[in-house]
């Protein structure tokens, strides 16, 4: 059993025995509660009121289905401006004050990572919904990732990105490597450098940028002047609508660009920057259901694509 499944089997039964423990000691007309917070105003807003209305949908749903071990469920949930500072007092007053059942995680990593930190003073069982790698350095056996982005989620942002770039003919030489100074861009950077290196790329401009930056047309220029053939960048909802104007606004044209730009598969974000998206490379979210399967999907999803990541990754895995 490899351990996301045993740290994935051991939150089930503690979740579990929680949630039993607690119907045992409360009246069958308590609620169970969930509590979070979530990123309703400010800069990540755009994919948190998303990810709040598909739980509240599972709230609904749940509670008309006669809700959890006979006891209706409530989601208690804060704001937390998109901003981490204000994540660890929301996680003190939902365990402390509000005394929840269970505590899930905010939308993204930045504002997981905090939570991750006041959970563990606690001792509770913490789910992570979206965050990337953010219990490496705490190793807290009591933490839950349900991100989809697999066990190795720090790799796979640049693997699939590269497998598509080396495709080009000729191959592509050169990258930069962008990306906001904080723990998702940082994590998936450090491993773009390692797998950037074992497919035989030169790194010829390799920076982070503050998470306030609001121009980046210095930044854009900067990249641009060291003439690379690939440009990954690792931002955040707002830096990703920013440099995708940003890029436009000057023209800038590499042979590839994108990857690891978080926001761009928000509807409301794809509706407002419309035909400036034409030319970025990044990744998205695909739910096999008929009403998505329309014709060119599965092929690439099962052809070459498949395939070309496949070897890409033996080759990584041979290097390491």
């Amino acid at each position: 059993m490899t351990d996301v499944a045993r740290r994935g089997r051991f939150a089930v039964y503690a979740v579990s025995i929680a949630l039993l423990l607690a119907a045992h000691e409360a009246s069958a007309a308590d609620p169970i509660k969930l509590g979070f917070s979530m990123s309703l105003t400010g800069a990540v807003a755009n994919t948190g009121r998303v990810a709040l209305a598909a739980q509240k949908l599972w709230e609904s749903d749940i509670n008309a289905k006669g809700g959890l071990l006979g006891r209706p469920v409530q989601l208690v949930y804060y704001d937390d401006q998109s901003l981490p500072a204000n994540v660890p007092g929301i996680y003190t007053k939902l365990l402390d004050v509000d005394k929840v059942d269970l505590v899930v995680g905010p939308y993204s990593t930045v504002q997981t990572a905090p939570a991750l930190a006041t959970v563990m003073e606690h001792g509770k069982v913490f789910i992570g919904l979206s965050a990337v790698n953010i219990n490496s350095q705490f190793h807290y056996a009591k933490y839950f990732s349900m991100t989809n982005a697999g066990p190795r989620p720090n790799d796979v942002f640049s693997e699939g990105f590269l497998a598509v770039a080396l495709r080009q003919n000729p191959k592509p030489a050169t990258i930069a490597l962008v990306g906001a100074d904080n723990e998702f861009a940082q994590n998936v950077l450090d491993a773009a450098r390692k797998n950037a290196a074992s497919a035989g790329l030169k790194i010829v401009y390799d920076k982070a940028y503050p998470p306030s930056t609001v121009d980046y047309s210095p930044i854009v220029r900067a990249v641009q002047a060291t003439n690379p053939d690939i440009v990954y960048l690792a931002s955040y909802p707002q830096d990703s609508v920013g440099l995708v104007r940003t890029i436009n606004e000057i023209g800038y044209k590499p042979k590839m660009i994108g990857c690891g730009m978080v926001g761009l598969q928000a509807t409301a974000i794809k509706t407002q920057l419309g035909p400036l998206l034409n030319g970025f490379v990044n990744y998205d979210f695909w739910l096999p259901i008929d009403k998505l399967n329309f014709p060119g999907v599965a092929a690439l999803r099962h052809g070459f694509a498949v395939e070309d990541v496949d070897r890409y990754n033996s080759r990584i895995a041979a290097n390491r």
